[in-house]
């Protein structure tokens, strides 16, 4: 697990890290997101869906951008995921839509200290 957490780190936003209006919060630990999970989290008023993608942890508003529906009820197979409302489907990773492919979610910057704690930049 320390290996992952530390590769983690490594993968964290660049822009997000060096941005003067970086605001990091701690979420929860590495350990309560498995592989292929999601989950919402709530950080200073602000909706959150964490995913851990193929051993990345990702962090987007828990939005929909077609009808602002929640996306943490939605689907999700470890690459893509689904929104519950109108089956409007995204890269997991990126964030990027894929049906449409002109949609895409807020992304938040993330990282995984090494205790495993995830962080998210929400300074935007």
């Amino acid at each position: 697990m320390e290996g992952a957490q530390t590769e983690q780190a490594a993968q964290a936003t660049p822009t997000a890290q060096l941005s003067p209006a970086a605001q990091w919060r701690e979420t929860i630990n590495l350990d309560e997101l498995w592989e292929g999970d999601m989950t919402s989290v709530t950080v200073e008023g602000e909706n959150l869906l964490l995913m851990n993608v193929g051993g990345r942890v990702r962090a987007y508003a828990n939005t929909c951008p077609h009808q602002a529906g929640p996306l943490d009820e939605g689907d999700f197979d470890g690459e893509t995921l689904i929104c519950a409302r109108h089956l409007w489907e995204f890269d997991a990773d990126t964030g990027c839509g894929i049906n449409p492919d002109n949609a895409r979610l807020t992304v938040f910057g993330c990282r995984v200290a090494d205790d495993g704690m995830i962080w998210v930049d929400i300074g935007r």
